[in-house]
């Protein structure tokens, strides 16, 4: 049935659903550190793009980037990549300096750029979407934004 007259066809694909009550599903063919992937993700949810709160918190998994692009400054003194991260923890300055990823997954959920000069805070659509739509088919939130990779490579390659 074509609900809109537009000649959309529905086509359903495999799907898994579990009760949580039941406790949280995760792969378990690997090792995973929840503590890392819990933080990751409110990190991403807060719309951040430096890597500060996520080193305060031990997860290191961003830190290779801003570690690289440090290295290649005037100001690297050596550290490690464990001294960088505490640096970064520890001090806003240096933080502000050395920590941001420019728009990766959190900010692209949380600021997309609208066209027009302002921002669309997927997440914030996503919920309100879910309460007032639940079955909309438009339930979706991207960080793929085609026009910010050549900024992002620039940002790592220089």
């Amino acid at each position: 049935e074509d609900r809109t007259g537009t000649g959309t066809i529905s086509t359903f694909g495999y799907q898994m659903r579990f009760d949580l009550q039941e406790g949280f599903p995760m792969v378990t063919t690997k090792k995973l550190h929840l503590k890392s992937i819990v933080y990751e993700l409110l990190w991403f949810l807060a719309g951040d793009s430096n890597i500060q709160y996520l080193c305060k918190n031990g997860v290191g998994i961003w830190n290779d980037w801003p570690y690289a692009k440090y290295q290649k400054s005037a100001e690297f003194a050596g550290e490690t990549m464990k001294e960088f991260a505490q640096k970064i923890a520890n001090d806003d300055a240096f933080a502000a300096k050395w920590g941001e990823l420019g728009p990766v997954y959190g900010h692209q959920w949380r600021h997309w750029p609208d066209g027009k000069g302002g921002e669309i805070d997927q997440i914030k659509q996503l919920i309100h979407q879910i309460k007032t739509k639940p079955d909309s088919r438009r339930l979706i939130v991207s960080a793929w934004n085609v026009a910010d990779i050549e900024a992002l490579l620039m940002l790592y390659l220089r």
